[in-house]
């Protein structure tokens, strides 16, 4: 499994949000600022994020996005999943896969499925609740504290 870039910035754009609380809405253009992306890009990958209902969308010269709800009710794999789909690393273990003919002989795919479940495992059980406090941890530690 390989995230998109689209995968890989929904998770920093809804981080960027979580981590400004005191902000009414928080803009794209703050956003794309402090996470080195274009506006434009954001506008791409916020849509089916308050499509989906995470995010609320605020209007007018202070307009910008907010959580729906609280940070640690948002997994990982929830974003990932909203933006890139299944997050299955082969075609035959996705979500309403049709029958793989290989399926009765395919050892294989005990391989995949395992790797498809630690994925799973991993993604689920991080919160951007989690994500902010290892941010804010990171920003405590001076950077050539934290690389070995």
């Amino acid at each position: 499994m390989k995230l998109s870039t689209r995968g890989r910035y929904a998770l920093r754009m809804m981080l960027d949000i979580a981590l400004h609380p005191e902000e009414n809405s928080v803009s794209l253009k703050s956003i794309a600022e402090r996470q080195n992306i274009s506006v434009k890009y954001l506008e791409q990958i916020v849509t089916p994020l308050v499509k989906g209902g995470y995010l609320r969308a605020n209007r007018g010269a202070q307009g910008g996005y907010q959580l729906n709800r609280p940070p640690e009710e948002y997994t990982v794999g929830l974003i990932l999943r909203t933006i890139e789909g299944s997050l299955a690393p082969v075609a035959c273990l996705e979500p309403g896969s049709e029958y793989c003919e290989r399926q009765s002989q395919c050892v294989t795919v005990e391989v995949y499925r395992r790797i498809d479940e630690a994925i799973d495992q991993v993604v689920d059980n991080i919160t951007l609740k989690d994500l902010v406090a290892l941010q804010h941890e990171k920003w405590k530690t001076p950077a050539s504290e934290s690389t070995p």
